[in-house]
């Protein structure tokens, strides 16, 4: 069956990719991140040692701050940061650094759909900057299911208006060759295929879910390489200005 999006992409094609590291001074890593017109930015602070009652003698702990466009922080966003904190928690070595407290502030600049998957793909970003030790990268994509059945990936703000149901997975990043030095995942090893991340919206049957999953997973290739491509650029320009 074939699917018209008013922007002329097919059901699995993503929107533009585009990520800046190191764009924020203060922060001790940062991110910018947009899929489409979709852009958010992520800056890191830690690890830093204090007495927050949440942190932890053998564990890093990790905050993770929203800051909407405009307005205050609601229900949804609340919903945001703690997925993205068990995200975060779930890819950092989280023993490196124990009895500290890593802040990760995401800053919305344009919402145009799929804000939670350009958020956690950002904060992976900072966090890769800041040197934050992580098990592996991970890559966060938005699956919507519409009426018809059919499933189309990175939606904007008007397809998801119209979808019934939709998923936030994040899966594993198939590219290593990126993560920084100290991760407890050797370079170049692959990481078993499986999910970190899945939340869901909407009414979906189980089918409906593993085809999400299956165009999500399949998607993953052009996400990872996409970091991969970004990481190594990045990785050359420093080298150069050494």
């Amino acid at each position: 069956m074939e699917i018209d999006r008013e922007d002329g992409r097919t059901p699995n094609q993503l929107r533009p990719l585009a990520c800046s590291r190191n764009i924020l001074h203060r922060p001790h890593g940062s991110a910018s991140w947009s899929q489409g017109d979709t852009k958010v930015l992520a800056a890191v602070y830690g690890p830093k040692a204090g007495a927050k009652k949440n942190e932890n003698a053998e564990k890093a702990c990790f905050e993770v701050i929203w800051k909407p466009k405009t307005g205050q922080i609601g229900k949804v966003e609340k919903e945001y940061e703690m997925i993205m904190k068990r995200t975060i928690q779930s890819i950092c070595v989280l023993t490196v650094n124990p009895n500290t407290t890593t802040s990760v502030i995401i800053q919305v600049v344009h919402d145009d759909g799929s804000l939670l998957p350009c958020a956690i793909n950002a904060a992976c970003a900072a966090l890769v900057d800041a040197g934050i030790p992580m098990k592996h990268l991970a890559v966060a994509i938005c699956c919507c299911l519409a009426d018809s059945g059919y499933v189309v990936l990175d939606p904007n703000k008007l397809e998801e208006k119209k979808m019934t149901a939709f998923a936030y997975l994040v899966f594993p990043n198939t590219t290593l060759s990126v993560l920084s030095e100290g991760s407890s995942v050797a370079k170049g090893e692959s990481v078993e295929h499986g999910i970190i991340t899945s939340v869901t919206h909407g009414l979906m049957s189980v089918d409906d879910y593993f085809l999400c999953v299956e165009n999500g997973r399949a998607a993953t290739a052009s996400l990872s390489a996409f970091f991969r491509k970004n990481f190594q650029q990045s990785q050359r320009d420093s080298s150069k200005a050494g």
